[in-house]
C-alpha cells in the first residue's frame, strides 16, 4: 500500500516549562522543537515531534542541526522516494550517519499517518498489547533537600509508580540516603547522565545499600566497556541510555554484560522502527526496558505511550502527564495520569487531536514542502 504523500508542514515551536529542569549537564527552561504535520492526498494527517535541545549536551544534535537535516537532506529524500510502510523510512535514511533525532521526527509522522490510514491506533500498528501503562516521573536536581522531598511527595500523591532522581558527584550518596530514609519503601532510580568514571567505583558501590531500582548511565555517554566493569563490581542494576543508539549497540552491551536494563528513547535511537527492534531483542533476551523522556510536548508524549504498550516495557517510564510540564499542551485531550496509569488511546494514530490554538500561540515560524 503506497503512502500517497501530499505535503509536509514544518513548524518551529518554543514552549516554556512550568519549572526549570536541571541535570548534571545543565538546566532547561524553554523547550524549542519542531512539529511535523505530514498530509496525504486523502487528507489524513500524521504528526511527529523533534526532541533535540538547543545545545548538544545530551547528544551531538541540536535544534539547529535538526532543521538542517530535515530541510537539506531528510525531507528531500522522502520527497524523492515512494514509501509503502514506515519501516522503509529508516532504510531510506540509513546512508545518513547518526542525526537520529531528526530522523525520528519525520519517521514518527509517517508512523502516525500510516496508522490513521489503516484506521487503527499507533500502539496496535506497532504490535502493542497493553491497554494501559504504568508511568514514573523524573525529578531534576533541586535547590534544597526540602524542595526535593516535597517534589517526591507530590509525585507519590499523584500516584506515580517510580521516582527518578538526577545525581552528580557531590549530590549522590548522601542525597539518595536522605531520600531513602524519608521514603523507605518507594521505587527509586538514580540518573547520572555520564557524570562519573571508574575512579568513582567505591562511591558508586555505596549505592548498593539503598535498594535502588537501577542507576542510569553512570559512566561515559559512548561507553559500554567500563560499564561492564562497573556492573561486575556493583549489585545495583545499570541501565544504559546515551550509549544505546541501535539494536547493535544493545547486542554488544548484552554480550559484554554492560547493563541489566535498557532505556529506549525514540529520538535517540532514530525512530519507532529501531525502538521496536531494540524492544524485540530485549524481549528475546529477557532484558528489562522502559521508555525515557526528553521533555516532550504532547505529540512526542503520545508516541512514547504507543511504544510503551509493547510487552517488554516492564518498568514504568518517564511519560508523566502533560500538566507536570506545561501550562497548556499542544494536544487535546492532554495526557492524563490517574494513579500512576495512562490509558493507551483507542482512536486511530497517536490517539490525540491537535490543539491548533495552542500550537499557533507557540509557533515561531512554519514552512511547507510539497510531494
Amino acid at each position: 500500500m503506497e503512502l500517497p504523500l501530499h505535503k509536509l508542514v514544518l513548524r518551529k515551536l518554543k514552549m516554556k516549562l512550568k519549572n526549570p529542569f536541571s541535570t548534571s549537564y545543565g538546566t532547561v527552561q524553554d523547550k524549542e522543537f519542531f512539529l511535523l504535520e505530514l498530509i496525504d492526498r486523502d487528507g489524513n494527517r500524521g504528526y511527529g515531534e523533534s526532541v533535540a535541545f538547543t545545545t548538544p549536551w545530551y547528544t551531538e544534535e541540536t535544534v539547529a542541526t535538526t532543521f538542517h537535516m530535515l530541510e537539506d537532506i531528510l525531507i528531500p529524500t522522502l520527497q524523492s522516494n515512494m514509501v509503502t510502510h514506515p519501516d522503509e523510512v529508516s532504510e531510506l535514511f540509513l546512508p545518513v550517519k547518526r542525526n537520529n533525532m531528526a530522523k525520528a521526527a519525520i519517521e514518527g509522522a509517517v508512523w502516525d499517518l500510516y496508522a490513521k490510514r489503516l484506521d487503527i491506533p499507533l500502539a496496535e500498528a506497532l504490535g502493542g498489547e497493553r491497554k494501559e501503562i504504568e508511568v514514573g516521573i523524573a525529578i531534576g536536581i533541586q535547590p534544597t533537600m526540602n524542595q526535593l522531598l516535597e517534589k517526591i511527595q507530590g509525585a507519590l500523591d499523584n500516584g506515580y509508580k517510580r521516582i527518578k532522581l538526577k545525581i552528580k558527584p557531590g549530590l549522590d550518596v548522601d542525597l539518595l540516603s536522605q531520600v531513602r530514609s524519608h521514603f523507605p519503601a518507594i521505587s527509586i532510580m538514580a540518573d547520572a547522565n555520564s557524570a562519573y568514571t571508574l575512579g568513582d567505583i567505591d562511591r558508586l558501590k555505596k549505592l548498593d545499600d539503598l535498594n535502588l531500582l537501577m542507576i542510569e548511565q553512570p559512566l561515559g555517554h559512548d561507553d559500554i566497556i567500563d560499564h561492564a566493569k562497573l556492573q561486575a563490581a556493583i549489585q545495583t542494576p545499570i541501565c544504559l541510555d546515551e550509549s544505546i543508539h541501535s539494536v547493535e549497540d544493545v547486542r554488544k552491551a548484552w554480550e559484554l554484560g554492560s547493563c541489566k536494563v535498557i532505556n529506549i528513547k525514540i529520538g535517540r535511537v532514530g525512530g519507532l522502527t529501531e525502538a521496536k527492534r531494540i524492544h524485540d531483542f530485549c524481549y528475546e533476551h529477557d532484558i528489562a526496558v522502559w521508555c525515557g523522556g526528553m521533555l516532550e510536548a504532547g505529540v512526542g508524549r503520545a508516541h512514547n505511550i504507543a511504544l510503551t504498550s509493547l510487552p517488554q516495557f516492564v518498568l514504568p517510564g518517564d511519560t508523566a502527564g502533560s500538566s507536570h510540564y506545561w501550562e497548556q499542551d499542544i494536544i487535546k485531550p492532554e495526557v492524563i495520569v490517574h494513579d500512576g496509569i495512562i490509558k493507551v488511546p483507542k482512536k486511530p494514530g497517536i490517539g490525540y487531536d491537535m490543539n491548533f490554538e495552542v500550537i499557533e500561540k507557540y509557533t515561531e515560524w512554519k514552512k511547507e514542502y510539497d510531494f
